[in-house]
C-alpha cells in the first residue's frame, strides 16, 4: 500500500511528524507491505538562500512579529522536538531554498535511498546548521548515504520535472500546509498528529487495501 508524504525540509513540524509517523509504524505488523514516498513541497518557493540571516530574524520578518516572539516560537518547537529525541539547533539553521534538495530526494527515490536521504537532510538542516541549498553540502550528504551520481544529476535538469509535478499535485489536492500524509489515495492526515492517529488510519487504509487486492 502506498503512503505519500508531502513535506518540506525546512519545516520543523515535518521532522516532528516524521518521528510520530515512525512511532506508529513500530506497532504496525505489516510495515514491509507499505510503500512510503516523500513528495516535494515548498513552504516558501521564492525564498532566497541567505546564510547571514538568522532563523529568528527571518521568522520575525515573515510573520510580522517581534524578535522575542520569534525566539519564543522557535524555543517551543525545539522543546516539542526534544520530546521525540530530536535535537533542534535552530540558532545554527541557515535560511535556504529547498528546490535543489527536493531534486536530490527525487533522485534518491529512483535509487531506493529516499528514506535515508530524507532523514539525512532533515538532520543536516535542523541539528547541524548545514546549508541545504549548497551543492557541495548536498554532494557530501549524498556520499554518506551511498548516492553516487548527485553531482552529475544536480548539474543537469534531471528530476526538476518530478519536483514540479509534486508541487502541482499538492496544489490540485488543496494541500496548503505540511506535513500532509495520503494513504492509498483514500485517506489523509494533515499535520504532526499523535502516533495513535497515524496507527488508526494506517490500519483502516491497509485493511481496505488488502481486501480489495484479494477480491
Amino acid at each position: 500500500m502506498k503512503i505519500e508524504i508531502w513535506s518540506d525540509i525546512v519545516c520543523p513540524f515535518c521532522y516532528i511528524g516524521k518521528r510520530k509517523f515512525e512511532k506508529a509504524l513500530q506497532n504496525f505488523a505489516s510495515e514491509k507491505e507499505l510503500d512510503i514516498i516523500y513528495r516535494s513541497f515548498q513552504l516558501m518557493p521564492d525564498i532566497q538562500t541567505d546564510p547571514s540571516l538568522s532563523i529568528d530574524d527571518f521568522l520575525a520578518r515573515e510573520k510580522g512579529m517581534s524578535l522575542e516572539q520569534a525566539r519564543e516560537l522557535n524555543r517551543q518547537v525545539s522543546q516539542q522536538a526534544a520530546t521525540l529525541g530530536l535535537d533542534y539547533q535552530l540558532d545554527k539553521a541557515i535560511v535556504a531554498n529547498t528546490f535543489q534538495a527536493h531534486r536530490l530526494l527525487q533522485y534518491a527515490l529512483s535509487q531506493n535511498l529516499q528514506q535515508q536521504a530524507k532523514e539525512r537532510l532533515l538532520q543536516a538542516y535542523f541539528t547541524e546548521g548545514k546549508n541545504i541549498d549548497d551543492r557541495d553540502t548536498l554532494f557530501q550528504l549524498s556520499e554518506e548515504i551511498g548516492l553516487k551520481e548527485t553531482e552529475k544529476v544536480l548539474a543537469s535538469d534531471q528530476f526538476t520535472a518530478e519536483v514540479k509535478m509534486d508541487l502541482l499535485e499538492a496544489r490540485q489536492l488543496g494541500i496548503k500546509g505540511v506535513p500532509f500524509f495520503v494513504f492509498d489515495r483514500k485517506y489523509a492526515i494533515s499535520g504532526a498528529q499523535e502516533p495513535s492517529v497515524f496507527q488508526d488510519t494506517i490500519s483502516q487504509a491497509f485493511e481496505e487495501w488488502k481486501s480489495e487486492a484479494f477480491q
